[in-house]
């Protein structure tokens, strides 16, 4: 296990609007800023009030994982939908796309969420914008999962998993079950404090686990984690607008 510390994030904003960006590659003597189709992970705290005017996306599988919050949702291919800490939107961006985003809210408060760019098993995909209302915000002391290539609530286009859980201070959880022998996965901790084996995270803070051995969380407060999976030996597009590779090979 790699344990990856809030210091290896890069920050983006200034003001009312700030990204703490994680491209969980860039930790590991590797040629890729990702790790499979995981191709990088945003913390945002975004002030109500902010837009973020129509821009692009080209092949990213980007899942708005709300914790706190509103957003107005607006796309090219004609959704107008609000997002909530519970009811999430994933967007397959495939060959077109582009998005605005209005964050809702009085005066004073904010959106955090975790805007997370998977990688899609191959290039020029048609568009789709998928939304979900999981029908409360947190899944305590169980895992839920979120999204997934099949019989998942929202749908990647990838060998990639994602789920979370909300585990109450003292509580234990193992991970859960992974679907093959060749999957390798991020646990990140949204907020709170946990231990994995000998290893303490805190807010922020992530640890990649590349065994398929039974792990063990405890909870040393109320805690929302985020268990990314996804299978290195599966097919995937690197070149994604965001979620592909910032380090070319050489």
């Amino acid at each position: 296990m790699f344990k990856i510390e809030n210091s290896s994030k890069h920050q983006h904003g200034s003001g009312g609007f700030g990204i703490d960006i994680l491209w969980p590659g860039m930790v590991q003597n590797s040629y890729d800023s990702g790790i499979g189709a995981i191709g990088r992970i945003d913390q945002a705290n975004v002030k109500a009030g902010t837009v973020i005017p129509m821009h692009p996306h080209k092949d990213d599988e980007i899942l708005t994982y709300m914790r706190k919050g509103r957003m107005l949702h607006l796309d090219t291919v004609g959704n107008e939908e609000e997002i909530t800490d519970t009811r999430l939107m994933l967007m397959n961006a495939g060959h077109t796309f582009q998005h605005e985003e209005r964050i809702l809210g009085e005066k004073g408060e904010s959106m955090q969420c975790l805007q997370i760019f998977i990688r899609p098993s191959e290039t020029n995909l048609t568009p789709q914008v998928q939304f979900h209302d999981f029908g409360t915000p947190y899944s305590d002391n169980n895992w839920r999962l979120i999204a997934g290539p099949e019989n998942a609530p929202l749908t990647f286009r990838s060998q990639t998993w994602i789920q979370d859980t909300r585990l109450a201070g003292g509580g234990e959880l193992t991970l859960p079950a992974v679907p093959n022998d060749s999957v390798v996965r991020l646990l990140y901790v949204f907020e709170g404090a946990a231990r994995i084996g000998e290893t303490a995270l805190s807010t922020g803070e992530s640890i990649l686990i590349e065994d398929n051995e039974v792990h063990t969380l405890t909870a040393m407060e109320t805690t929302d984690m985020v268990l990314f999976t996804t299978d290195p030996a599966a097919k995937v597009f690197r070149g994604g607008m965001f979620s592909g590779n910032m380090r070319p090979r050489l």
